[in-house]
């Protein structure tokens, strides 16, 4: 069985590093506690007092005074294996925990989890190839020397990077080494971590280029563990569930984010706010609990994008002058059936075929199977079809020989839409209005990634108003949209109703019309 040796890299909050190697030692596991030579003496001798005398708990000598972006952080992971590996011969794996972590699966489960699993979890990503840096420097992170912290001391850290840039002081990065990045927070085997250690005693060559380095705790362990270890024996991802915002920053977690971290497919999770004191609590209780069955679900980053995008929905750049200059051709029409239901709209498409002869196109912006003819290889991918979305309507019109062609978007499309509408061509536009039960939303968001086959009811109870509002705001947004050949058809309304609205959609007659809105089954889910 498993045991696992936690190195706790912290700063603050004597009390909760208490409770945590309390509720770790309790459960039969293993802690190495490296608390920042920057914090108040006195915080740590708090800790020192009240663990001293716990066999599983051990401390990291010496104790650094640790600064973001340094080799400190590095140095002081160090000392804490170092620590651990001395005093626990019976740990098998060693995982990384700041402070601000908690558990979100038992300890019965994760050990469970480690036996299955003989492998090292970290991230590690090629530092050049990959974009697993999204801002600021690149490659002169490692090529200059940095001595200073940018956070500290800003000025003078871009005077010396900018001095090595003039005067050309590049350096080799170490030429057996392929440097890797990725997140900070992972899962070694035993091992793994003596090699790790032989190796720093060994290379020191290698242990020289990392302290001046920028952000080593990002590519130090995750090179090392690449170089060290078979890369079959590696699962490329961290055991501790995070998010960050769309600025960088982690995402914090509350008291009612408890059902949705344990059905993540994780053990820890990062950041736990100080104020969620009643999620803190139940997550302590949670780590020495058995026989606990986890439904993983694993909805929760797609879950945020959702929720956190909702209300933000626009426009990031200008159109380009070719699409802003061209046209789908004055004398065209362009009908746009808009329905949040694809398969109803699809049943309605496939009667329009029977009952007209204008070409009828599925939901080609929204499905990359949608069945298209070539052309030439812009509707290839659902990126090329939108960024040319113009052109390539064009050349549906001119492939069908036609000068009316219908096609199906869904109402989250509304920048298509009111592209098409500014169009010198006449767009008629077709709404049609759908009721969505409750099973549809629980489907609609298994499909879209919100929920999972082991998503919790509760937190299905809590999703469900959100994804009927989010749908009745895109059936808004078309309404206030003002367009001017706007219909709409309704599953509330009578045959007779919608027969009108048909007939003025597609110019036929009402006869014809009311034999469409007679489909049967039309509004089935």
């Amino acid at each position: 069985m498993a045991k696992i040796a936690y190195i706790l890299l912290c700063h603050k909050d004597p009390d909760a590093i208490v409770t945590q190697a309390r509720r770790i030692t309790d459960a039969g596991d293993y802690i190495s506690i490296h608390f920042d030579a920057s914090a108040p003496l006195e915080a740590f001798r708090q800790i020192r007092d009240t663990l001293g005398d716990n066999p599983n708990v051990t401390f990291a000598r010496p104790r650094i005074r640790c600064g973001w972006g340094e080799w400190s952080l590095v140095q002081a992971t160090l000392n804490a294996v170092a620590a651990a590996v001395d005093a626990f011969p019976r740990a098998t794996h060693f995982y990384m925990l700041s402070g601000d972590c908690m558990p979100i699966k038992t300890a019965e489960y994760a050990r469970r989890f480690l036996d299955d699993h003989d492998s090292d979890f970290i991230e590690s990503f090629d530092f050049f190839e990959s974009d697993w840096i999204k801002t600021g420097i690149k490659e002169e992170r490692l090529i200059y020397r940095h001595v200073l912290n940018e956070r500290k001391h800003k000025a003078l850290f871009y005077a010396s990077f900018n001095l090595q840039k003039k005067l050309g002081l590049k350096r080799a990065i170490p030429a057996d080494l392929q440097i890797q990045i990725g997140s900070q927070w992972w899962c070694l085997r035993r091992r793994t971590i003596e090699w790790i250690l032989d190796f720093t005693r060994a290379r020191r060559d290698v242990m020289r280029f990392f302290r001046t380095t920028w952000i080593p705790d990002e590519t130090f362990f995750q090179t090392l563990v690449r170089h060290l270890v078979p890369e079959n024996e590696i699962e490329c991802r961290t055991l501790t569930f995070l998010m960050f915002s769309d600025y960088g920053m982690p995402v914090t977690f509350y008291n009612d984010h408890y059902d949705m971290l344990l059905g993540q497919d994780f053990l820890f999770a990062r950041k736990i706010s100080p104020e969620a004191s009643e999620l803190k609590s139940r997550l302590g209780r949670l780590y020495s609990e058995e026989d606990v069955a986890f439904r993983i679900s694993n909805e929760g980053r797609s879950l945020y994008k959702f929720l956190t995008g909702r209300g933000r929905i626009g426009r990031r750049f200008g159109m380009r002058f070719w699409e802003t200059e061209s046209s789908l051709g004055r004398e065209r029409e362009l009908m746009i059936v808009v329905c949040k239901k694809w398969h109803v709209a699809k049943r309605l498409l496939a009667h329009i075929r029977q009952t007209t002869n204008v070409p009828a196109i599925e939901y080609l912006f929204n499905e990359a199977d949608t069945p298209l003819p070539d052309l030439g290889g812009i509707q290839t991918t659902l990126e090329k079809r939108t960024r040319h979305r113009r052109a390539l309507m064009r050349m549906l019109f001119d492939y069908y020989e036609t000068d009316r062609l219908i096609v199906c978007m869904d109402p989250a499309n509304l920048d298509l839409i009111q592209d098409f509408a500014s169009d010198r061509s006449v767009t008629r536009i077709l709404e049609v209005e759908c009721l969505f039960s409750d099973d549809y939303l629980i489907g609609h968001a298994h499909r879209i990634g919100l929920a999972g086959d082991q998503t919790s009811p509760a937190t299905l109870e809590r999703l469900l108003p959100t994804i009927r509002n989010d749908m009745h705001y895109e059936t808004d947004r078309i309404r206030d949209a003002g367009f001017g050949h706007y219909e709409r058809i309704s599953e509330t309304a009578s045959a007779e109703e919608n027969a009108d609205h048909l007939a003025a959609f597609l110019n036929i007659g009402r006869d014809q019309a009311l034999s469409l809105a007679r489909t049967e089954y039309l509004f089935a889910d």
